[in-house]
């Protein structure tokens, strides 16, 4: 097994998918783009005025000219600095608020379409992704649109109305200065073709450190149970290698690139001086003119520099571009909308096979059936494919043979009603920024206060509620008051109770909350799925003796069941765990054998 992370199942766009969806998302907002374009346009000509006026200021000066005609000079001057400095200043915020727009509304798509995708996908690709999709790749484009594109916009249109400027001064000038066209556009030829691999390759080895670093610290109990510290470091030692080499491979290529745009000023700023020169001496252009030519070529190694330069961070936003863009682009597989009901509250898999890699299968043929209201726990060693099992009979996962049945209705006839009779609580709780009320109300949109404290009452949660400083209406989450995992598991539970679903799949829902909150959550648990149906990945086998039946899952397979005194007197390998997990201390917990 490689210490890196290596799977990218999440798609990228291609270049031209990319540029399909920008300039569709443009051509929505045309009035803007006119607007950006035309403040940018006045900016840039404002500027290349500003130029030709001092030439002709030097002039006059030369003639000797009277005060009052060089104070209009002076005054057209700085009026025409003035305008393009506010023309430039409103093109910039025309075009940032353009490409925040852009931004805003892609981001919004991503997360609408990855809260649609199959949950199998989205685990395939693993969190890091994601989290690098919509985190680190859309902080590259916002950074972008509010640097980058405006500077590109203002360069190109200074750029070429200065070349227009210099074209009208005398075509030998404007000739000149078109030198430096060809000679930018061969240092970009040859810089793009070897840099944009390389973003591509370092943004994907960003998500892969990414990737190593989240399933570290979201497994980091049994990682330090199994003692895999050190492979765990190696493989995030690794994957951050990969990433800093790549990062050092493209700075040596615009490294490299600067040096080539270095040259290409002085040799086109030489030819500009030489040229002004030969026409002045004959006659043919003035001193001002010629003035005027130089300095704008000049003013333009700013704007043309930084247009170049900035395609450094070009190739990373467009790397983040198609990035993103592929999420969007994922089809839509989600099944027809008309939904079978279910007969009743029961559960059944039939001869269920899963794997998450082709060829090697986690679930080997497993039956179980769950009658309506009837409460069964899983248990087993940790990779007995207890969580699996679970998540194929909350419709999750979908088996690659056999079948998964609610009510007799297979879950994919369910559709839309699928969440609605299903519901799944795992350790991984979610609290979500704002009022804790509000939070709960994603279970149950419209819920009165009232129903929001009975369901905390159930789970034994409306104490501590109470206790918050603005009680329902105490912010929670990121920057909220800070929760215990137990009481944002009981959060959890209580959405549960407002969501009322026919049956219930607890994944190990009880296992965050440590030795002290455990009897409470284990209570909480109990509480929440009364009546319902409830498949349960427990734990503490605490929660498998006060079950209805027990199943022993080993490698993919159930090897014992029934309930938990019949299993106790068969002697069997429920006994085994049970006597393990009786002889248990505080102090030994982390180094026993878990029995998740």
């Amino acid at each position: 097994m490689s210490d890196v992370f290596t799977a990218a199942v999440l798609p990228i766009a291609s270049a031209r998918d990319s540029r399909r969806y920008l300039s569709a998302a443009l051509r929505e907002r045309w009035p803007g783009l006119a607007g950006a374009l035309a403040a940018g346009a006045v900016g840039a000509a404002a500027g290349v005025a500003t130029v030709y006026t001092l030439g002709v200021l030097v002039d006059r000066v030369r003639e000797g000219a009277a005060v009052g005609v060089v104070a209009g000079v002076a005054a057209v001057l700085v009026g025409c600095a003035v305008l393009g400095g506010l023309a430039t200043g409103l093109g910039t915020y025309l075009t940032g608020r353009l490409g925040a727009s852009v931004l805003a509304e892609l981001r919004e798509r991503v997360l609408a379409r990855v809260l649609r995708l199959p949950s199998a996908m989205v685990e395939g690709a693993g969190q890091g992704d994601l989290l690098s999709r919509v985190g680190s790749d859309a902080t590259t484009i916002g950074k972008a649109v509010a640097d980058v594109i405006p500077t590109m916009a203002s360069s190109v249109l200074l750029g070429t109305l200065s070349l227009l400027a210099m074209a009208g001064l005398d075509w030998r000038l404007g000739l000149a200065g078109a030198v430096a066209v060809p000679l930018y556009v061969l240092a970009l030829r040859w810089y793009l073709p070897r840099s944009s691999p390389v973003y591509a390759r370092e943004r994907l080895a960003g998500a892969q450190s990414s990737q190593h670093l989240v399933e570290s610290l979201h497994g980091v109990r049994t990682v330090h149970a199994y003692r895999l510290l050190g492979w765990r470091m190696r493989g995030l030692e690794a994957a951050s290698a990969a990433r800093r080499d790549l990062s050092v491979s493209v700075f040596t290529l615009f490294t490299r690139f600067v040096g080539r745009v270095n040259r290409a000023e002085f040799l086109v700023l030489s030819a500009i001086l030489v040229t002004g020169f030969l026409l002045v001496r004959d006659g043919s252009l003035t001193v001002g003119e010629t003035a005027a030519a130089a300095v704008l070529f000049h003013r333009l190694f700013n704007p043309i520099g930084m247009l170049l330069f900035v395609f450094d961070e070009v190739q990373l936003a467009g790397a983040s571009l198609a990035r993103l863009v592929g999420v969007v682009d994922i089809p839509e597989t989600e099944e027809p909308v008309a939904a079978q009901e279910p007969a009743d509250a029961s559960v059944e898999l039939v001869d269920v096979v899963f794997g998450y890699s082709p060829g090697v299968p986690v679930l080997h043929g497993v039956t179980l059936r769950l009658a309506p209201g009837e409460r069964v726990a899983l248990v087993g060693t940790t990779g007995a494919g207890k969580s699996t099992l679970a998540a194929i009979a909350a419709g999750v996962l979908r088996p690659d043979s056999g079948a998964a049945l609610a009510g007799g209705a297979p879950l994919p006839k369910l559709g839309p009603l699928l969440r609605r009779h299903i519901a799944m609580v795992t350790q991984e709780t979610r609290v979500f920024a704002g009022p804790l009320a509000a939070d709960l109300r994603l279970a149950k949109p419209g819920a009165a206060d009232d129903e929001l404290r009975a369901a905390l009452s159930v789970v034994d949660a409306l104490d501590w509620v109470d206790a918050l400083p603005d009680g329902l209406a105490t912010a929670v989450g990121e920057g909220g008051h800070p929760l215990t995992a137990a009481q944002a598991q009981q959060v959890a539970l209580a959405r549960l109770v407002l969501a009322e679903p026919a049956v219930v799949v607890l994944d190990e829902a009880t296992a965050e909350a440590g030795s002290q909150g455990a009897r409470v959550l284990e209570e909480a648990a109990s509480a929440a799925m009364r009546g319902r149906t409830a498949l349960i990945v427990a734990h503490r086998l605490t929660q498998a003796a006060a079950a209805d039946r027990v199943c022993v899952l080993e490698d993919g397979r159930i090897v014992e069941e029934g309930h938990h005194d019949e299993l106790l007197k068969a002697d069997g390998y429920y006994a085994g765990l049970w006597r393990a997990w009786q002889a248990r201390t505080p102090t030994s917990t982390e180094t026993k054998v878990r029995l998740t």
